[in-house]
């Protein structure tokens, strides 16, 4: 075994400890605090309780969720950076966060969560987000390759076009369909379908291991469109995988909790920094580290003016965005 491989074992094994820490820490505290030993005695005996609700219907499925978003927006942003050889973009340049918003907002104006059923609002914002991915990949698509100078300007054109389009909806909104907006768009884990956590779960998994899949290809695409068209890698239709891949995890993501800001920004910037750029762990430490970053913003997000909750795009923009511009002075690292 190598000094590389072992390394790389080091960072699975501290992320996975760290992971299992902000759990236990995020199940327990809250307006209602509960010990690790009262955990276990609630795990065994203690449904009926007004603790155990809390415990496992309220918090739990907020933790799952939490985890599942984080690590596959950590993911696409690994995956989309890759791309683009950017360390500036994110899964919602390319205006994807904007298409999910707009759907849910036409859905909340049109009364369409009232007549339907509570489902249709996150089907809504994933039908809103294909619907961008789609006119964004057919544009940039003409003419057969994929210009990603072409993809990168089409879809910060579609987030402008989108924002205006949402600006119009809020403006002329009535007062309870505005707040709606805002609370989706500030982004929040209180979810209480479990089916639909459970999906974005298996999806959010399923994006990382497939993405694990193409890691490989994915170092050599880092070297140059052209230097890994000579190492035998199909890189236009690699490309066209890897958006596709990264955009369907985005818009699963936003669809469930609205817009979460930072998460696909900062935490593969900060891997980067610490583990290098091999994707075949980059991707791996990112999950797990997309997975932490927001579990513990959303725990913050709960505590810091309880009983009241902050939405925890709020929090992301705070802490990320801090710990980030601290991070890359500390290092010296430059854009």
């Amino acid at each position: 075994m190598g000094n590389k491989t072992i390394l790389w074992l080091k960072w699975v094994i501290l992320l996975l400890v760290l992971l299992f820490l902000t759990f236990i820490v995020s199940l327990g505290v809250g307006p209602v605090y509960i010990s690790l030993s009262k955990m276990f005695s609630l795990w065994s005996k203690g449904q009926g309780t007004y603790e155990y609700t809390i415990l496992f219907e309220v918090r739990l499925p907020r933790i799952l969720l939490g985890f599942a978003v984080g690590g596959g927006l950590a993911i696409a942003g690994v995956i989309l950076q890759g791309i683009f050889r950017n360390p500036l973009v994110e899964p919602y340049t390319l205006g994807i966060s904007g298409g999910a918003a707009l759907g849910v907002c036409l859905n909340i104006v049109s009364g369409g969560l009232q007549r339907l059923s509570i489902l249709f609002l996150p089907m809504s914002g994933f039908l809103g987000a294909i619907g961008i991915i789609s006119v964004v990949y057919i544009l940039s698509t003409r003419g057969g390759g994929m210009r990603l100078s072409g993809l990168l300007l089409i879809g910060v054109m579609v987030s402008f076009i989108t924002s205006s389009l949402i600006m119009l909806i809020m403006a002329v909104a009535t007062t309870e369909d505005l707040h709606g907006i805002i609370f989706w768009i500030m982004g929040s884990l209180e979810e209480p379908n479990l089916y639909l956590i459970k999906a974005v779960l298996f999806i959010s998994l399923g994006g990382l291991f497939l993405s694990l899949h193409f890691a490989v290809r994915l170092n050599t695409l880092s070297l140059g469109e052209e230097e890994a068209f000579h190492l035998g890698v199909d890189v236009g239709r690699l490309k066209k995988i890897l958006f596709l891949i990264a955009s369907f995890l985005t818009g699963c993501c936003v669809s469930v909790t609205g817009i979460i800001g930072f998460v696909g920004l900062v935490v593969p910037h900060l891997m980067r920094l610490f583990i290098g750029s091999d994707h075949r762990i980059l991707l791996v430490v990112s999950y797990l580290s997309g997975a932490i970053f927001l579990i513990l913003c959303d725990t913050l997000a709960r505590v810091v003016i309880a009983p009241l909750e902050l939405p925890v795009g709020v929090i992301t923009g705070l802490v990320g965005g801090t710990v980030f511009i601290y991070a890359l002075s500390k290092r010296g690292t430059s854009f």
